[in-house]
């Protein structure tokens, strides 16, 4: 086989994919919102459960956000302390909060999932809402999740929050992260959570076992959603716009190190999915607009399609976090980075440093 062929193919595999993702992979680009649900007869007790390690710097800002909640039922919050270095507990103590410090980290936990472990033992709700540190909530948001759940018999249901998007980093990379996620876990599919807003219905906590099920997951919410989903428990994750994470991420050493932290573990530390993802990535997201330097115009013809493919659907998304259309063909450079990142999450694997989260070297 000629050079001339061998780019052809290189071309139409990566056009061809991308007229699959566009077309039959269940509209995975399209933005999935909720619809608003009528309130029950009779409100659930809610407990909401915020797991914190070094946040204060953010709680001064989010816990005021979960108090002024208009929710009709009982609730109450309780801030896990998960050992920090800071005055986190301080801080959720003078704001009148149920604060609980776990035991030191047991062997095989997670420190995330020990935390929310932790906040669970002190919870009797109906629901459990496990929210992170950095999230800021509307005043109906506890409200309308709660409505969402029972209406729809929701054993998780699931928000992926608007995410922290102002730096020239976040901008690159942070509609490319939703817009992988989304790939990768259809959200039309309800197969996933996402970790800042997981509203849990008790009893099928329970069912499965307790947080124990998946006391070693890096990757809590994903794991969370699938051993639910597996004991037969319905599932939404949706975006949402109005709940918001506050965390900056100024600089793109700061994303790279979230990718890096848990992308291996996404692949099973397995160096063939790997090798398999980084081939994967590097036709699908980086061939498109190498092909137009090839010098065959075949290939460029259909490298070129793949690119416009690839800039349209990514679109949507580029305008939920209000940046201008021209962003949408960057997504090849915001792809090579997150190889790279993945290839450094593997690096760090085989140090021994793999899943380090402030100050805590975890998997």
């Amino acid at each position: 086989m000629n050079l001339s062929l061998i780019l052809l193919a290189l071309s139409g595999i990566s056009f061809a994919s991308w007229l699959y993702l566009a077309l039959l992979h269940s509209s995975f680009w399209r933005l999935l919102f909720d619809d608003p649900s009528p309130g029950p007869a009779v409100w659930p007790s809610i407990d909401i459960i915020v797991p914190a390690r070094d946040e204060a710097d953010s709680l001064p800002r989010t816990l005021p956000s979960l108090l002024a909640q208009d929710y009709p039922g009982a609730w109450q919050i309780i801030l896990v302390d998960d050992h920090s270095r800071d005055a986190t507990g301080d801080i959720a103590r003078s704001l009148g909060l149920t604060v609980v410090v776990p035991p030191a980290l047991p062997d095989g936990w997670a420190g995330k999932v020990a935390a929310m472990h932790a906040g669970v033992a002190h919870s009797h709700a109906d629901y459990i809402l496990f929210t992170d540190a950095d999230i800021a909530h509307p005043p109906d948001s506890l409200r309308r999740l709660a409505a969402r759940a029972v209406d729809k018999d929701l054993a998780l249901t699931s928000r992926m929050v608007r995410l922290h998007c102002a730096s020239r980093a976040e901008k690159l990379l942070v509609p490319a992260f939703v817009f992988f996620f989304a790939m990768l876990y259809p959200f039309r599919r309800a197969n996933a959570a996402a970790g800042g807003v997981m509203l849990v219905r008790r009893r099928a906590l329970d069912a499965i076992g307790g947080l124990a099920r998946i006391k070693s997951a890096l990757i809590d919410d994903c794991a969370l959603a699938k051993a639910i989903k597996d004991t037969g428990g319905r599932i939404e994750l949706t975006l949402i716009d109005d709940i918001r994470s506050l965390r900056p991420y100024p600089r793109f050493a700061d994303i790279h190190h979230t990718i890096a932290r848990t992308a291996y573990t996404q692949l099973n530390y397995s160096p063939w999915l790997l090798a398999g993802t980084c081939l994967g990535m590097a036709l699908l997201f980086l061939w498109p607009p190498l092909s137009l330097l090839t010098g065959s115009p075949s290939a460029a013809a259909l490298g070129g399609a793949a690119w416009l493919i690839m800039s349209a659907i990514y679109l949507p998304m580029v305008r939920f976090y209000r940046q201008p259309a021209a962003m949408a063909p960057t997504l090849p450079l915001a792809a090579a980075l997150y190889v790279l990142a993945t290839l450094d999450s593997a690096r760090l694997h085989r140090q021994g440093k793999g899943g380090r989260w402030k100050g805590r070297t975890q998997g």
